[in-house]
């Protein structure tokens, strides 16, 4: 296959598409049908080039019929790029402005939804110790991918990747060294085991499953921008359901809360850092009150 070929895609390939999608939900019970065709376009594009494969039909077939090569398709099917404090004003604004409310609950649940490597777990397991909040927050950390998970818990990664990390927690108002929470060792930096300690990795479909808790913050960043209007919908209702009344809800820069159905169901906390808090009581449910 051409490494150019247009992401220009046919009627007949639209259709390939829709039977590879629901083919992978009914053998395998992971559902893609409500991801950004765009973007489902561009990687199995590259995932064609990377298993040989002339069309999405040939690569339905091997799907099918070799688990491996379904189970590499997921590392093209999810994002799992990420870093340490990424967007440090959001991390800033959690510390600054979101950490003094968590502070007055006893225990705090906090959901990183789509966690993939476990960049942003790190990130919020470090922040809350420097909080002093470690010891009564238990993390849910939950991700589609199982490889990714599994990079997670193991809490390594490159030393090329520190630098920027170190950065982005200095700037995130980091009140001791990044260094304090990893071994370096063999070109890797291994986090610190006992940050793990408060948190449960676990599968979890925001296109599919329900919600399993709940929570005080929900952090879910750079997430919905994969997902079309029903299933960005669906996570955020997702979201809303589990979150308590005051709640806080994190997105990424270029996701809204704005033209969602749950809209009405918050406020702007920090809209320049794309917090929300649920409200105690919604427009629909005074509405439904009246």
């Amino acid at each position: 296959m051409d490494a150019a070929m247009s992401e220009v895609f046919l009627p007949h390939e639209d259709i390939e598409l829709d039977l590879l999608l629901d083919a992978i939900w009914r053998h395998y019970h992971y559902d893609f049908r409500g991801y950004s065709r765009g973007s489902l376009h561009r990687r199995l594009m590259r995932a064609q080039q990377r298993f040989g494969c002339e069309s999405l039909s040939q690569l339905q077939h091997r799907v099918l019929r070799e688990p491996a090569v379904f189970a590499e398709l997921m590392g093209f099917l999810t994002i799992q790029v990420s870093e340490m404090f990424r967007d440090p004003a959001y991390f800033r604004a959690l510390r600054e402005q979101v950490i003094p409310h968590l502070r007055t609950y006893p225990s705090i649940k906090v959901w990183i939804a789509g966690c993939a490597n476990g960049e942003e777990f790190y990130s919020l397991a470090i922040l809350f110790r420097e909080a002093g909040l470690e010891q009564r927050t238990i993390f849910y950390c939950t991700d589609i991918s199982p490889a990714a998970l599994t990079k997670a818990e193991a809490g390594i990664y490159s030393l090329d990747r520190i630098q920027q990390f170190t950065e982005n927690h200095r700037l995130s108002g980091g009140t001791r060294s990044l260094s304090d929470y990893y071994t370096a060792a063999y070109g890797a930096a291994v986090f610190d085991k006992t940050l793990r300690r408060r948190a449960v990795f676990a599968e979890h479909n925001l296109a599919s499953d329900a919600v399993f808790s709940e929570v005080h913050l929900v952090s879910s960043r750079n997430v919905l921008i994969y997902f079309d209007r029903e299933l960005q919908d669906r996570a955020l209702g997702l979201f809303s359901q589990s979150l308590v009344r005051d709640g806080f809800l994190g997105l990424g820069s270029k996701e809204s809360l704005r033209f969602s159905r749950y809209s009405d169901g918050f406020s702007d906390f920090n809209e320049a850092e794309k917090i929300y808090r649920r409200n105690l009581v919604s427009s629909r449910e005074l509405s439904d009150a009246a």
